[in-house]
């Protein structure tokens, strides 16, 4: 098969088939990783605005019947501002372990809410508290009695949760759960396990309890769920980037020099 050739000039352009296939192939998927890597770095950023637009926005009446994922987007509502009345049930309320506060290792404090005229509850997170020297010693901490009016946004908890249980496992203990004294710590802000641990109408969606806010809280330096903004844009010009110069290298490499005709006569 005849090689692909153009001349211009005193150059010479005639790439290899290796060349062109690794070219092909290379090209294409720098500028797709890049792609990937830039879209990520856009979806941080409209969860940065629509985190931000939420607390300049007026409180919403939290949604009720939202009990089953399948039915619902629970996305919709995700970092809504919401406000919300009830009584909060101590009974299944746990500690959420290993959360961070500064330098300090401590627990989310997540209690079930009764909504006020209502036969459902939701969880709020009521907020960071120090943990004791030893993991056996848990913290000790009031719950407030009564009807409580709060505010906070939305929180959906993540379904992408790490644990070393296996499904198995996590079956039988939710199916032993009735005859068994209820959990006071978990690894994991796992919905489902909740709702199938508990004799309860549980909302899919749960509150982060606002900082102004006195329904009971305690520390809620809440952290902005989207980060490395810039270190995915960093990622996804890098890529451009490694495109960018295949294309130069290829050029290069398929490029040649031709000597002049007359220098050639003159051999």
């Amino acid at each position: 098969m005849k090689q692909l050739q153009f001349r211009m000039y005193r150059y010479v352009f005639q790439p290899t088939l290796v060349g062109v296939a690794v070219t092909f192939i290379c090209i294409p998927l720098f500028i797709k990783l890049g792609l990937w890597q830039y879209n990520k770095a856009q979806q941080k950023q409209a969860i940065h605005e629509a985190y931000d637009q939420a607390k300049l926005d007026e409180a919403l009446k939290f949604p009720l019947g939202l009990t089953d994922s399948k039915a619902i987007n629970v996305e919709d509502w995700k970092y809504k501002k919401v406000t919300v009345q009830g009584v909060y049930e101590t009974k299944y309320q746990f500690l959420l372990d290993n959360q961070v506060e500064g330098d300090r290792v401590g627990y989310h404090v997540i209690t079930p809410l009764k909504i006020d005229n209502a036969n459902e509850y939701v969880l709020v997170n009521r907020g960071w508290i120090l943990g004791k020297d030893t993991h056996t010693e848990l913290p000790v901490f009031s719950t407030p009695a009564g009807k409580q009016t709060l505010t906070g946004q939305i929180w959906v908890p993540s379904k992408k949760i790490f644990t070393l249980e296996s499904s198995d496992n996590q079956s039988t203990a939710n199916a032993q759960s009735v005859n068994q004294p209820w959990q006071q710590v978990w690894q994991n802000m796992n919905m489902a396990k909740y709702k199938q641990s508990v004799p309860l109408v549980v909302s899919e969606l749960a509150i982060k309890l606002d900082q102004d806010s006195h329904a009971g809280g305690f520390v809620r330096n809440w952290q902005i769920p989207a980060e490395r903004i810039t270190s995915n844009l960093g990622y996804a010009y890098q890529w451009f980037g490694f495109a960018f110069t295949a294309l130069l290298i290829f050029i290069y490499v398929s490029t040649t020099k031709v000597r002049s005709e007359i220098n050639a006569d003159n051999l």
